[in-house]
C-alpha cells in the first residue's frame, strides 16, 4: 500500500499536480480512502493471516511546507502503526513512495540542489516520532521508476526527458538513502534500513539472442546499479517483481515474456520463473537478506491471481532451496488503487474496491492467499 494510491485527499504533492494538469487517465481524489478506513482494511489483512503489512508515510502531510511538520498527521500514522501492532502484524514503511510535496518539487526535486538534506531532515523527523513503531524501514520505493519515466521518458513528474537531470537526480537519491542510513543507525542501530528496487530479468529472442549476454549485464545494472553505487547502506535486498522482457525483432516493442499465453490487464506477460531467477541474482550479488516486497497483477475478473501467486511462491521456494535468504512475501496489493498515470483501471488487489460507494469485497483469490499465510504452506495440486 502505497499512501498516494489508497489514502485520499493528498492535494499537497507533486501527482496530485500532475492530475489535476491532465496527466493521467484521472484523479486519485478519494482513492481508497485508506486514510479513514485504515482500521476496517489492517482488519482485513488481518483476517486473511497476513503477518506483516507494509504502507508508505505521505511526506507531503508530515511536512506539508519546507521545515514545517504536522503533527496531526504524525499522530495519525502513530495510530495507524500501533493498530497494526494490535492487530498481530509486523510494520514496513516506506518513507517516500514516489509522492512529492509542492514545496519539494517546486525547489527542483530530486535534481535541486542538495534535495537530499531536505530528505534527511523529513526522515530524522519520522524516526524520532515513530521509530520505536517501525520494524522495518524502507527510503526509497523503486527509485528507477521515478527517474527513468520522470527524467528520461517525461511521463511521470516533473515529466523532463534529460539525462543530465537524470543522473543529478539519481547521485541526489543515492545520497539521500546513504545519509538516511547513517541517520537511522545512529538513533535506532537496530532497525533494518533499505529501499526496494522494481525487478525484471532480461532475455533475447530469434536473432538476437546473439546479444544475451549484453542482455544480462543491462539486466544487473538495472536491477542493481543504484544499490550497488550505496552497497555499505542496505540491510536487505528489497524487490520488486512483475514480469520478464524478451528482445526481439518479431515486436515493434519490448516484449513481455509469459508462459501458457497467461497476460495480465495491463498486458504484462506473467512468467513465475522471473522471480527465482531475481531472487538467485540478488543472492549471488549481495549475500543479504531478501525481501519480495511486491508481487502482484492487474486482474479484474480474478482470472489468474490465485495461479499466479501459487505459481511465484513455487519459484519462490526453489529460490529459497537454491540458497536466497528469502525473509518475507508481500503480495501487491491488498486492495485496488489508484494505479498513477493509468488511475482507476487496472485491478491489483486481493480485495475489490467500489469506487462509487468505497465497499470492500473480498475476491476469491484472497481466501486461496489466507489459506497459503494462515497454514505457512503451499498446496500444490
Amino acid at each position: 500500500m502505497s499512501s498516494h494510491q489508497v489514502e485520499g485527499g493528498n492535494s499537497n504533492n507533486d501527482w496530485y499536480a500532475w492530475e489535476e494538469a491532465g496527466k493521467t487517465l484521472g484523479r486519485s481524489g478519494k482513492a481508497t480512502d485508506y486514510w479513514n478506513k485504515y482500521q476496517q482494511d489492517n482488519a482485513i489483512a488481518q483476517d486473511l493471516g497476513c503477518s506483516a503489512f507494509r504502507f508508505s508515510l505521505e511526506w507531503s502531510r508530515i511536512e506539508p511546507a519546507d521545515g514545517e511538520f504536522n503533527k496531526e498527521a504524525i499522530e495519525h500514522y502513530r495510530n495507524v502503526l500501533q493498530d497494526l501492532k494490535t492487530k498481530g502484524m509486523q510494520r514496513v514503511v516506506t518513507l517516500c513512495h514516489w509522492t512529492l510535496p509542492l514545496w519539494f518539487a517546486q525547489k527542483g526535486g530530486w535534481h535541486g540542489k542538495n534535495p537530499e538534506k531536505d530528505f534527511v531532515r523529513y526522515c530524522e523527523f519520522v524516526i524520532k516520532e515513530l521509530g520505536d513503531e517501525i520494524d522495518i524501514l524502507i527510503t526509497l520505493n523503486e527509485p528507477t521508476i521515478p527517474l527513468n519515466k520522470g527524467y528520461l521518458a517525461g511521463v511521470f513528474p516533473p515529466g523532463k526527458k534529460s539525462i543530465a537531470a537524470f543522473w543529478t537526480a539519481r547521485n541526489n537519491m543515492i545520497k539521500a538513502h546513504s545519509e538516511c542510513y547513517k541517520l537511522v543507525k545512529n538513533i535506532k542501530p537496530e532497525l533494518p534500513v533499505g529501499i526496494t528496487q522494481f525487478c525484471n530479468t532480461f532475455e533475447t529472442a530469434g536473432v538476437l539472442r546473439i546479444f544475451n549476454g549484453l542482455a544480462k549485464k543491462f539486466e544487473v545494472f538495472y536491477n542493481w546499479g543504484f544499490v550497488k553505487k550505496s552497497l555499505d547502506f542496505h540491510d536487505f535486498v528489497g524487490v520488486d517483481y512483475y514480469a520478464t522482457f524478451v528482445f526481439s525483432l518479431k515486436y515493434p516493442f519490448i516484449a513481455r515474456k509469459t508462459t501458457m499465453d497467461r497476460w495480465t490487464d495491463m498486458n504484462w506477460g506473467i512468467y513465475p520463473q522471473g522471480l527465482y531467477d531475481v531472487c538467485m541474482e540478488a543472492q549471488s550479488e549481495f549475500q543479504k537478506p531478501i525481501y519480495i516486497f511486491e508481487n502482484g497483477l492487474a486482474d479484474a475478473n480474478d482470472k489468474h491471481r490465485k495461479d499466479f501467486i501459487r505459481d511465484h511462491l513455487m519459484f519462490l521456494h526453489k529460490a529459497i532451496d537454491g540458497g536466497a535468504d528469502v525473509r518475507g512475501y508481500f503480495y501487491w496489493s491488498l486492495t485496488d488503487n489508484f494505479e498513477w498515470n493509468k488511475a482507476f483501471e487496472p485491478r491489483f488487489g486481493l480485495v475489490e474496491i467500489n469506487y462509487e460507494t468505497l465497499e470492500r469485497k473480498i475476491r476469491p483469490s484472497a481466501l486461496e492467499y489466507a489459506k497459503i499465510c494462515k497454514n505457512n504452506e503451499l498446496e500444490l495440486g
